[in-house]
């Protein structure tokens, strides 16, 4: 792995993985914790990388006990986009409320959120992120509880981030409101090898 690349010759074969499963989990999670954004009680924002997207796919490889190259290279080709570049950041959004019936009222509630989720780098414009381009996952009348976002760094906002500038991130939805919340510098320097 490259760069913040994943290639398919970086993955394991299923026997390999599971000699290393251990210590590449421990090292994913502690990778993890810096790239994790909380927007109020119930919204989480989970920066992915190659790192995070390789651990998802090693996983799925070994859940189904993926082993044939064509059926490798189907896992590796959904999850590749999830991989942000030197332009842009990309997120796992999750919506978490422990009562189920409960999520499904709020879902109702805070139909369209995924589109009102905002980072700010540094003085710059709010950049909102735009959700779900591999499919639809609301229906019109609620929102899903799991959403990807992709948000697209200008220039000055990478300046930003790369020179350790503050970085904000909010929501301005009527029924969640984040008026800002500010990241860590450890999270601002996670985020920035991503658009290195």
């Amino acid at each position: 792995m490259k760069n913040n690349k994943l290639e398919i010759q970086d993955l394991q074969s299923l026997e390999d993985y599971a000699s290393c499963r251990t210590e590449f989990r421990k090292n994913v999670l502690e990778h993890k914790k810096a790239r994790r954004v909380d927007l109020g009680d119930h919204i989480s924002l989970y920066f992915e990388s190659a790192l995070t997207i390789q651990y998802q796919i090693q996983e799925m490889l070994r859940i189904e006990k993926i082993f044939e190259k064509d059926a490798i290279r189907e896992e590796f080709d959904a999850y590749i986009p999830l991989i942000p570049d030197q332009f842009n950041l990309k997120a796992t959004m999750m919506i978490e409320y422990v009562d189920e019936e409960i999520r499904k009222t709020e879902l109702v509630k805070l139909n369209g959120i995924e589109s009102r989720i905002w980072m700010q780098c540094g003085p710059n414009h709010p950049i909102y992120a735009i959700a779900d381009e591999d499919l639809e996952r609301s229906d019109g009348t609620k929102t899903s509880a799991v959403h990807f976002l992709r948000f697209n760094v200008s220039k000055e906002a990478r300046r930003s981030i790369l020179g350790r500038e503050q970085v904000l991130f909010g929501i301005d939805h009527p029924n969640y409101q984040v008026q800002q919340v500010t990241v860590s510098s450890s999270t601002i320097t996670s985020l920035g090898d991503d658009l290195r």
